[in-house]
């Protein structure tokens, strides 16, 4: 079995780690650049870097700030926010990037993802996919959640598939922040439809959360960020505990 991988999810505006609730009231996390060599060592398996206001205020990633993180980091590193085209990745990975994430720009123009798994291949593109529960319908929304789509979590998440994502990683904006758990039922069924790796994101709180996702939400990879920004969860414990209850981990 293919170990689990835990991942931290640095958000930066304005060049700084910020954590909210629910998409919201946001608070200043710490320097990304030291967050981040703090959890390559820590033993983090990869680290996600996403520039959340990029897309909205419609600006390129900081590119001077990925190099500045992954000159301190000997492990995987994920990009995204505000990318829109194959030019825009390729100076991301020319800036030490191994990977790019992409969400709402997929799905404005979907032929983007095949485009991107064409010219870098499909592991280093990963499509995020920001859903909440509408009248019992997961729908896609855009723009750090705040533009809601017609699409469909699970069709979408197919069709990403399809045109070539090596990767998927799933927000639940209804769980996200409140340290509640994962949406481990969602999770499940995407893992029963798809056969990429899925990464789960919104909601830890605790180890059990982790333990949760990876037994019932059959998640790949496990994505958090205030719960290890601010000391809740240390890496080595969790890994620790999961190891202890016989889930593949890298210790």
């Amino acid at each position: 079995m293919l170990t689990k991988r835990i991942i931290p999810c640095l958000d930066i505006k304005n060049g700084r780690t910020v954590k909210g609730v629910n998409f919201v009231d946001l608070r200043d996390a710490g320097d990304p650049v030291e967050l981040a060599a703090k959890y390559a060592e820590t033993g983090a398996d990869e680290l996600v870097f996403l520039d959340i206001s990029a897309t909205e205020e419609r600006r390129k990633t900081l590119a001077d700030l990925v190099l500045r993180v992954a000159e301190k980091i000997n492990i995987p590193f994920t990009v995204g926010g505000g990318i829109s085209s194959v030019e825009d990745v390729d100076i991301l990975l020319q800036n030490g990037a191994d990977k790019v994430s992409i969400n709402s720009s997929a799905v404005k123009n979907p032929q983007l993802i095949n485009d991107l798994a064409a010219k870098f291949g499909s592991q280093c593109v990963v499509v995020a996919i920001d859903a909440k529960q509408i009248e019992g319908k997961w729908t896609v929304h855009l723009v750090g959640g705040k533009v809601p789509t017609e699409l469909d979590l699970f069709e979408w998440a197919q069709e990403v598939e399809k045109r070539g994502a090596g990767e998927i990683l799933f927000t639940s904006m209804d769980h996200d922040g409140t340290k509640n758990g994962f949406a481990d039922e969602a999770l499940a069924k995407l893992s029963q439809l798809l056969n990429i790796p899925i990464i789960a994101s919104g909601g830890a709180g605790n180890m059990q959360h982790f333990t949760d996702t990876f037994v019932n939400g059959k998640a790949d990879a496990a994505l958090a960020a205030s719960v290890f920004h601010f000391h809740e969860i240390d890496i080595p414990e969790l890994k620790l505990e999961l190891k202890n209850k016989n889930i593949p981990v890298r210790i």
